[in-house]
């Protein structure tokens, strides 16, 4: 069952905006998704419980009241898990230990970008040695800014891929608010977005 973890260690990242949402485009493709959420704040918690009956399926995971895991549902093919900030030790570990794919959301910030900068030094050691593969997401990017410059210059020095950039739009958060995500939607009223998206989709697949 392939396994995506979410994680960075500081808070605001977008961490729950891009689990829910690659729950959401494996849901379209007809995956029998569970989003677990390990966080205490249990923001992908919350936002299932907004999900209408109309959309596609996205199911929950169990867990007991410290966010640790216990099982997937019955028939569950893929599987993509929220992390909470701070994201460290033996937790970090334990979860490292499921994930097929570990995706860092990096916002073009200078506290970010120095955040993150030792989170991937963990990762590496963590991952050394095993198939797990780790990329990055820019989060709320505007390429006309000077941070969005910055932020390549920083990805640029890193052997780990970006991934896909995102644009700083408010559509993630009015479609949060309605536990929905761009895959629950038209694409044409989404299709900028999901241009963005289609090299994360494939990094994904």
């Amino acid at each position: 069952m392939p396994v995506v973890l979410v994680a960075n260690p500081k808070g605001g990242a977008g961490k729950s905006t891009l689990a829910t949402n690659i729950a959401g485009y494996y849901a379209r493709q007809g995956h029998a998704v569970m989003l677990g959420d390990t966080d205490r704040q249990q923001s992908s918690r919350l936002w299932l419980g907004l999900r209408p009956a109309q959309a596609v399926p996205i199911r929950g995971w169990t867990t007991d009241g410290d966010g640790a895991l216990l099982k997937p549902p019955p028939g569950t093919t893929h599987a993509v898990l929220d992390s909470p900030a701070g994201l460290h030790g033996k937790r970090l570990k334990e979860l490292l230990a499921l994930a097929d794919r570990v995706i860092v959301p990096l916002q073009p910030s200078l506290f970010d970008i120095y955040a993150a900068r030792d989170f991937l030094d963990r990762l590496s050691e963590r991952i050394a040695g095993t198939k797990t593969r780790v990329g990055l997401v820019g989060m709320r990017v505007d390429g006309r800014t000077l941070a969005a410059q910055r932020l390549r210059e920083f990805e640029a020095q890193l052997s780990v891929p970006v991934v896909a950039e995102l644009r700083d739009t408010q559509l993630y958060v009015q479609l949060a608010a309605r536990g929905l995500t761009l895959f629950d939607i038209a694409p044409g009223r989404v299709e900028r977005d999901l241009a963005q998206w289609a090299p994360l989709t494939a990094w994904l697949d």
